[in-house]
């Protein structure tokens, strides 16, 4: 390993993920990092990433520092994975519930904002 990790600050890739703040149920939008938060609005924008793996970084990082499996971020960025790699019709109220958490974290005032 060419960088020393703290135990409080561990990463697998360019995005750290915190110890102490995982699954805290509570997410700041200042503290979402800026590569996870542009693809995290992508997801919500007309023009959605197409790279499953690039959906799924952002998944990981809601899974670790939101709500768990529970997350509506990560279950949609999950759904949108698995249209792309299935190529089927992805669960349209899993995006409405994933708008309405990004309003309620702060990404937005309305769910239209995000669109």
């Amino acid at each position: 390993m060419s960088q020393q990790q703290h135990p409080n600050d561990v990463s697998i890739d360019d995005i750290p993920v915190d110890v102490a703040n995982t699954q805290s149920e509570e997410v700041d939008p200042a503290e979402v990092p800026e590569e996870i938060e542009s693809i995290t609005r992508g997801l919500a924008g007309e023009h959605p990433p197409t790279n499953p793996l690039v959906v799924l970084k952002a998944a990981r990082w809601w899974y670790i520092h939101g709500k768990g499996g529970s997350d509506p971020a990560f279950r949609w960025a999950i759904e949108w994975a698995r249209h792309l790699a299935t190529d089927t019709p992805s669960d349209v109220e899993r995006f409405d519930d994933f708008l309405e958490y990004l309003v309620t974290v702060g990404f937005a005032d309305e769910t239209h904002d995000l669109r």
